[in-house]
């Protein structure tokens, strides 16, 4: 019998990678060290290298680690109910929803684990949408080149890259493919079979490009006239990403879905998709679920999150800081560098050459890395980075630029 008390043996990072070689499907191209800890901004592997953290677990580490107040609501969630399904109330969850809600132009919520299960939601959403209206020739799906919105079956049919749709047909049928930030391109695309148009107000995947105001609200017009959901993925780009709660504040535009996730509960699995009343009517019992979504543990996380990330100041810091990063970055003297753009700590970084080789400097470097596509290197980093981690960056960015 194991002695949960005993010492148990520790395995250098040469087994792990080993053992995740050995047992893990290989889906993942990984550096090769073992990250073990994190302070702040920074993580550490195992022979004690620090690396600057510009992905934040690709967008989701808004408080960075090692917070003391994200700490203790963990703790303190722990010491409670973990998990009890959705067959029964828990009160962490109703608080979620009603801070949710009451934050956005919600009406209701529902939690799902991840942000391609609420993008997969939100398609089945609004399409019983049109099915209670009687409208059952109303299915079609509209999104956009660039879109990403996951890799289930569902939302990979409404990410049209060919890399990652290719091997998986035949896709969910009904999907229509406009042009970003093209309204005629839209307009030519929706008409009365459409049940749903779906996009990102930043672009994440795609390379961190930004909807115009003029695009979304003709996005919000065509949806009208038509009676089709409009859905705005904010699973990047929303929770305070862009220097505002909710990225399509900047547009002043309303969808009737959103779908949030990655930073939502400070690395916890969750996702959440917010939607009005008339949406929400439309779906009764049974007809959607899950057994491990909005579990009281994760909930309370999430709402600490929440309350946290919604704070003026903290939004302020992030906008700050977001042109700041743009600033210094736009002041490096290199011929490979063609555009900096972005939107509060969501910015890109695009360059006349891959990015690739960039990345793997980066870690010889001290710093973590991600691109978006093959040209650009996407920086989503803890929204509580500051100023002088910038201009840490941009020393090291100016000097790799240089050697490549």
């Amino acid at each position: 019998m194991l002695n949960p008390t005993a010492p148990q043996p520790v395995l250098t990072a040469d087994q792990v990678l080993q053992d995740d070689c050995d047992y893990v499907v290989q889906t993942y191209k990984r550096p090769p060290f073992l990250l073990t800890r994190g302070e702040g901004v920074h993580v550490y592997d195992s022979e004690g290298r620090a690396y600057l953290d510009w992905v934040a677990g690709i967008a989701v580490n808004a408080l960075g680690y090692g917070d003391p107040g994200l700490t203790a609501a963990i703790q303190n969630a722990s010491a409670g109910l973990i998990h009890t399904s959705n067959l029964y109330y828990t009160a962490p969850q109703a608080e979620l929803a009603k801070q949710l809600v009451e934050k956005s132009f919600a009406d209701r919520v529902f939690f799902t684990n991840s942000g391609t299960e609420a993008n997969e939601g939100a398609l089945k959403f609004a399409r019983k949408a049109a099915y209670e209206k009687g409208r059952h020739d109303q299915t079609e799906i509209v999104c956009f080149s660039g879109a990403f919105h996951g890799r289930t079956l569902g939302s990979l049919s409404i990410t049209p890259k060919d890399k990652y749709q290719k091997p998986f047909h035949p896709l969910l049928s009904g999907v229509k493919v406009a042009e970003f930030n093209d309204l005629d391109s839209a307009r030519a695309a929706i008409d009365e079979r459409t049940a749903a148009v779906i996009v990102e107000p930043i672009q994440g995947e795609g390379g961190i490009h930004a909807a115009t105001r003029e695009f979304l609200a003709g996005l919000r017009a065509l949806c009208d006239q038509v009676g089709a959901v409009l859905i705005f993925d904010e699973v990047q780009c929303g929770m305070g990403r862009s220097g505002k709660l909710w990225a399509h504040q900047h547009s002043g535009v309303t969808p009737d879905i959103m779908t949030l996730a990655k930073p939502l509960a400070g690395g916890l699995p969750i996702g959440a998709i917010l939607m009005t009343e008339a949406v929400a009517s439309a779906m009764h019992v049974g007809e959607h679920g899950s057994t491990f979504a909005g579990g009281p543990l994760v909930t309370s996380v999430a709402a600490h999150i929440l309350e946290r990330v919604s704070q003026p100041e903290f939004l302020e810091h992030v906008s700050a800081v977001g042109d700041y990063l743009q600033e210094r970055l736009s002041e490096i003297n290199s011929p490979l560098i063609r555009a900096v753009r972005g939107r509060g700590l969501m910015v890109a970084l695009e360059l006349t050459v891959e990015v690739g080789p960039l990345v793997e400097a980066g870690y010889q470097n001290g710093l973590l890395l991600v691109n978006a596509g093959t040209h650009i290197v996407r920086f989503v980093p803890p929204l509580v980075i500051d100023k002088a981690h910038v201009d840490t960056l941009v020393e090291k960015l100016s000097t790799m630029l240089s050697a490549i």
